[in-house]
């Protein structure tokens, strides 16, 4: 038999002209978030688009002409479209008015890093929650008309697609992107030319190749280095999220960082707001430091003039998250260009060093290079001020400038749609520009029980039918028999979903503890073999491909699900993605997260569920350390964090297996004449009332604006203003202030006293040896508080002494007449620090003395 070869052609259809804005729909991801646009493309050919992946810009290029011009003389069709055209043109071209610009000038512009984006499953440049996290963020950017632009890095395969064989082995399967296929075109110049950029990396120059995404109002660029005129290394830098070496990370760093920053240049597009999130971009400030250097800046001028309107978010809860590269690989990819500015090689490093550690720490970078800092969520606050305590040595960690903003989510794209037509007619159209109004969401109580418990229901039964879709294509493909798959299936009816249904899907981190309702095997299945109460759950999630114990967590999953008892009841959905954590945040009726704490920095997973009405099962950890209230949901107690591993598990795995019996059970399944409880109804109204307002994606960027974005805009504009006047002057002081502070002292030169009467007027005196140093260089204050009330430093009552003079030795004066306004024991302290009314923080140089 002879030989053949397969040729392939692809035969594009051409839309007729009454449709043709089908395009300028299939190539805003404005998509991700308006369902009624994804509902028209699924219109024209079902079985297509769900063989597309939902992606509507494949589904254009690959649906049949017959179809679209029939669309084209369907009228029906045509007055779904003409109407989501009108919502489409209404939300972009909108004016913005005074309370949209929220204050920003008219040149004003947000510049966003991230090192991934999730809007929508069409678009494969995320693995989870970063991404998830980024992209929502974008969303509620647009939403709010800020001046916003997104910066990231085009992967050819992006993350991997996940399969479980039936010994509960993960299978990662990449694919190649073919980014025709993506909502993503290439930028151009006027002359209609590809804008392109060079990044030097060692011996060689990378062309890099620019795309742009838009996502509502706001548009992403994104980087792609997969160019003929590359080298096959470097066409792959930019190939796989989260794959390769520590080599291969470097320089994806440095293409997001510093190419990031030539991308906008070249684009004529001028920030004057920088925020990183996460560490991955931070080599954005090496690449911003030398072009302010060339217009005639030192590097510590430039430095202060860049780090005066960045931002930085760190997303990571352990010291082992942050990027780390070593010195000879710093000094391998970055030795030319400190040298070019004639930076030393310790100033350079020292950027990136902390403490001892001789690691360049991306995350140390990121700091030194902004103003503004800030963790997830007031538990990762907190504990970030711990991680990064040695960046402000002499500053307790209580009150070091490391801030929080608490993650939110977007909620046109996670809440169903089911709910957006009913708070249409109960709520009215108004609710959409109503997200933070805690007030308004009150109304939810108003909706009759049987019409909230009747959308639940509706939810859940689309939920079971796609994991009952998944479990059975899971099983064919591992060659099943059908008597296992309708044994794995005989508790998910979609008409009769009136068993209770607890989901968890997350990463398969270990720190998550996935495993950990399986503790107590035999009290679980005391659980769930109540045959009056059945209950089911559902498990979904990726491990990364490297991470064997997170692996290890799927297997065991997996084989526990296949044993008798638990068959049936405990369900492990494979291809954890976008589409399916939709259907399982809105269906299920408990949402369970049990991370060891302190390590979940935020989580967005159950603020989803919340907002759709179901309800949550935590540990007090991320955001339900704030989003608990004692009637939203159920909270485990976590240990202390010295507390042995095994002894933690064991009582918080208990607490959990009493809350499910003693309380989350009883309640789902006391049910009055009705069909269904009206306590459960009501938790999950409450959940609903009191978690959108306050976990909207809409409050997160508000929140960003105010502490942060404004902020750096005005700051920014203080220290470029005049030629960068105020860089220069800052800079200088600071330098002074490190040279000087080895020798600064302070002492008490007064008599203190153990009593005094209600009023009295108290004087206290310090002398400070300021080696230098003029009294405007410093503030000496004293803080003081009831000493049977333990509170943090920042929250004493801070009270600034006044220079009075010098004593004959030299030393600098200062006094405080106060009469404390509280009676009973205090507790005081007196300290100094360096002061200069152009610092952003008054903590920023990490400098203080105490009496």
């Amino acid at each position: 038999m002879s030989s053949k070869t397969a040729f392939t052609i692809t035969i594009n259809p051409k839309i007729p002209k009454r449709l043709e804005r089908l395009e300028e729909l299939a190539n805003n991801l404005w998509y991700s978030w308006d369902r009624s646009t994804r509902a028209l493309f699924s219109r024209l050919d079902p079985a297509l688009w769900g063989a597309v992946g939902h992606n509507p810009k494949a589904f254009l290029k690959r649906a049949d002409e017959s179809i679209l011009l029939k669309a084209a003389e369907d009228s029906m069709f045509l007055t779904t479209f003409d109407s989501i055209l009108a919502a489409y043109d209404s939300y972009h071209y909108e004016p913005s008015n005074k309370d949209k610009t929220n204050g920003f000038r008219l040149n004003d512009q947000i510049a966003y890093f991230c090192f991934e984006f999730g809007f929508h499953e069409s678009l494969p440049i995320y693995s989870g929650g970063l991404g998830i996290l980024a992209g929502d963020h974008c969303k509620a950017a647009s939403d709010l008309h800020l001046p916003f632009v997104g910066v990231g890095l085009l992967y050819r395969q992006g993350y991997f697609s996940q399969t479980i064989d039936n010994q509960g082995n993960q299978q990662a399967i990449y694919t190649d992107s073919d980014f025709d296929d993506l909502p993503a075109t290439p930028v151009l110049h006027d002359d209609g030319t590809e804008v392109r950029i060079d990044i030097t990396l060692p011996g060689r120059k990378v062309c890099v190749k620019i795309w742009t995404v838009k996502i509502g109002r706001v548009s992403l660029y994104l980087l792609d280095t997969d160019l003929p005129e590359n080298s096959p290394h470097d066409r792959n830098i930019t190939h796989k999220l989260y794959g390769g070496d520590k080599t291969m990370r470097i320089e994806q760093e440095i293409i997001l960082g510093a190419g990031g920053v030539r991308a906008l240049h070249e684009m004529g597009i001028k920030p004057t707001v920088w925020h990183i999130n996460e560490g991955h971009a931070a080599f954005m400030i090496l690449e911003r430091t030398r072009l302010l250097m060339r217009e005639g800046l030192s590097f510590a001028e430039a430095l202060e003039a860049v780090a005066a309107c960045t931002i930085f978010t760190t997303h990571t809860a352990v010291p082992a998250g942050h990027d780390l590269f070593n010195e000879e690989m710093m000094l391998t990819y970055f030795e030319a260009f400190y040298r070019d500015l004639g930076v030393t090689h310790e100033a350079f490093m020292a950027l990136g060093r902390t403490g001892s550690n001789a690691e360049f720490n991306m995350t140390a970078l990121a700091i030194r290079g902004s103003r503004m800092h800030n963790g997830v969520s007031k538990i990762h606050g907190d504990v970030s001020s711990r991680i990064c305590q040695n960046l402000w040595p002499q500053i307790e960690a209580e009150e070091n400038p490391m801030r929080y903003i608490t993650n939110g989510v977007h909620v046109p794209t996670f809440l169903a749609q089911e709910w957006s037509d009913l708070f249409d007619r109960h709520l009215g159209y108004a609710w959409r520009n109503k997200m933070c109004d805690t007030a308004f969401w009150q109304r939810i109580y108003e909706i009759p029980d049987h019409q909230f418990w009747s959308i639940r229901q509706s939810l859940k039964s689309q939920m079971l039918f796609g994991v009952r879709d998944r479990l059975t294509e899971q099983n064919t493909r591992n060659h099943g028999s059908d008597a296992h798959l309708d044994r794995l299936l005989k508790y998910t009816d979609p008409l009769n979903p009136n068993i209770l249904t607890i989901g968890f899907a997350r990463r398969f981190a270990t720190y998550k503890r996935a495993a950990l309702l399986f503790e107590n095997l035999a009290w679980l299945r005391k659980i769930i073999q109540d045959q009056d109460r059945p209950i089911v759950f559902i498990f979904a999630g990726k491990a990364h491909p490297a991470d064997v114990p997170g692996q290890d967590l799927i297997r065991r999953i997996s084989q526990i699900a296949r044993t008798p008892e638990f068959e049936g009841r405990l369900l492990l959905v494979e291809g954890y993605d976008l589409r399916l954590a939709r259907r399982l945040v809105s269906g299920v009726d408990v949402w369970l997260n049990n991370p060891i704490y302190p390590l979940e920095a935020s989580g967005t997973s159950g603020i989803k569920a919340g907002i759709n009405g179901s309800i949550n099962l935590s540990i007090l950890d991320g955001w339900w350390g704030e989003g608990y209230d004692g009637h939203n949901g159920w909270a485990i107690k976590p240990g202390p964090e010295n507390m042995e591993a095994v002894v933690r598990d064991q009582e918080e795995s208990q607490a959990l297996y009493e809350i499910l019996q003693d309380q989350v059970i009883p309640l789902y399944y006391n049910r009055s004449k009705f069909g269904y409880s009206p306590e459960w109804v009501r938790m999950a109204k409450h959940s609903m009332v009191s978690l959108l307002p306050r976990f909207s994606a809409a409050r997160m960027v508000s929140e960003y604006l105010k502490k942060f974005y404004l902020p750096a805009s005005l700051q920014g504009e203080r220290y470029t203003a005049d030629h960068y006047t105020g860089a220069r002057e800052i800079a200088a002081w600071k330098t002074r202030i490190r040279e000087t502070w080895g020798g600064v002292h302070i002492r008490r030169i007064d008599e203190p006293r153990n009593r005094a009467d209600f009023n009295n007027v108290l004087d206290f005196k310090v002398a400070a040896r300021l080696n230098g140093l003029r009294p405007e260089d410093v503030i000496v204050e004293l803080l003081i508080c009831r000493q049977y009330k333990k509170t943090r430093l920042n929250n004493f009552n801070h009270f600034s002494f006044t220079f009075t003079g010098i004593t004959e030795q030299g030393e600098h004066i200062f006094e405080l007449k106060l009469a404390p306004d509280l009676c009973g024991k205090q507790e005081y302290y007196i300290r100094m620090y360096p002061n200069h009314p152009l610092l952003i923080h008054p903590l920023e140089m990490g400098m203080m003395v105490w009496v």
